[in-house]
C-alpha cells in the first residue's frame, strides 16, 4: 500500500469589496514536505478570469496575473519563509487574500492532487448551452432531419411570399419544390403556447394561392405541420385546424413527417 502523503493548499482570492466579503477562487498554492520540511512546491493561475470579471469589471488581470511569476519564486522555500504570502494580503490592501489552510492526505501523487485542487477550485464548468428545441423551431428541427434522412434537403427551398403579395413581405414557406404542375409547400405551425400564426396563416394563404398559381402556372399545395401532442378538444385548436382545412391547407404532424419526406424522395429522385 502506497505512503499517504501530507499536502496543504492555500487558495489566493479576489475579493474587490471587504464589506460585502464576496470573492472569486484565482490562483492555487500547494505546500509539501521537503527535505528541510514543509515548503511550496507548486502554484496555480486559473485560464479563465471570466468570473473575477465578473464579479469585479474593473479588476486589473495583468497585476493578478502576474502575481504568478512572483510566487513561482517561492517555489522550494520552507513555510516560515514565505513572506510574499503576508507581503501579498498587506499590498493589495485586502483586494488579494488567503484562504484558511486545507489539508489532503493522499497517496496519489503531489502532480494527481494538485491537478484535481486546481478544477474544483479555479475551473468554470463547462456547462452544455443547447437547449433542446421547442414550439415551431422543434416542428422545423423535425422537417429537416426527416427531409435530409430521405437525400432531399438540398432539392428543397424556401419559397418567399413577396413575388406573390406586396414588397417587403417577410413571410416564406420552410420548405417547396415544384412535381410537374404543382408547387408543394411545407411550414411549420406550433399550436401547442398560441394559434395566432396557424389563424394567420389559415387568413393569408387564399390571398396567395390565386397569385402564385397564375405567376408560375402550377397548383400550390400547401402543408401545415403542426405538433404530434396537441390536444385537439379544446377549442382554440379545433377552430385553428378547421380554419387552415377550410383554406385548403392541408394539416399533418411531426409524426407523418418520414412519410412526407419519403414522398418527397419518389417525386424529386424520379
Amino acid at each position: 500500500m502506497a505512503e499517504k502523503r501530507k499536502l496543504e493548499f492555500f487558495l489566493l482570492r479576489y475579493v474587490p469589496d471587504a464589506v460585502k466579503g464576496e470573492f472569486v477562487n484565482f490562483g492555487l498554492m500547494a505546500l509539501g514536505e521537503g527535505p528541510d520540511g514543509v515548503e511550496l512546491i507548486d502554484v496555480r493561475f486559473t485560464r479563465d478570469w471570466s468570473r473575477v470579471l465578473c464579479l469585479d469589471p474593473q479588476a486589473d488581470l495583468d497585476v493578478l496575473s502576474g502575481l504568478q511569476k512572483e510566487i513561482q519564486q517561492e517555489i522550494g522555500r520552507k513555510k516560515d519563509e514565505l513572506t510574499l504570502l503576508k507581503k501579498m494580503e498587506d499590498s493589495f490592501s485586502g483586494l488579494v487574500q488567503l484562504s484558511p489552510v486545507l489539508p489532503a492526505l493522499t497517496a496519489r501523487t503531489a502532480v494527481e492532487e494538485i491537478e484535481d485542487a486546481a478544477r474544483i477550485f479555479l475551473e468554470t464548468p463547462k456547462l452544455s448551452r443547447r437547449r433542446e428545441p421547442t414550439g415551431r423551431r422543434k416542428i422545423l428541427e423535425t422537417m429537416r432531419d426527416e427531409f435530409e434522412k430521405a437525400g432531399v434537403l438540398g432539392l428543397l427551398d424556401a419559397v418567399r411570399a413577396e413575388p406573390y403579395t406586396k414588397p417587403g413581405d417577410p413571410f416564406e414557406f420552410d420548405f417547396g419544390y415544384r412535381f410537374g404542375s404543382e408547387i408543394k409547400l411545407f411550414h411549420a405551425v406550433s399550436m401547442r403556447a398560441s394559434v395566432d400564426s396557424a389563424v394567420m396563416l389559415a387568413a393569408r394563404y387564399p390571398k396567395i394561392v390565386p397569385v402564385m398559381a397564375q405567376i408560375t402556372e402550377t397548383t400550390p399545395l400547401l402543408t401545415a405541420v403542426v405538433e404530434a401532442e396537441l390536444d385537439r378538444t379544446r377549442s382554440k385548436i379545433g377552430f385553428a385546424l378547421e380554419m387552415m382545412e377550410e383554406s385548403g391547407i392541408r394539416v399533418s404532424t411531426t409524426g407523418e413527417m418520414a412519410g412526407i419526406a419519403e414522398m418527397a424522395r419518389r417525386e424529386l429522385r424520379a
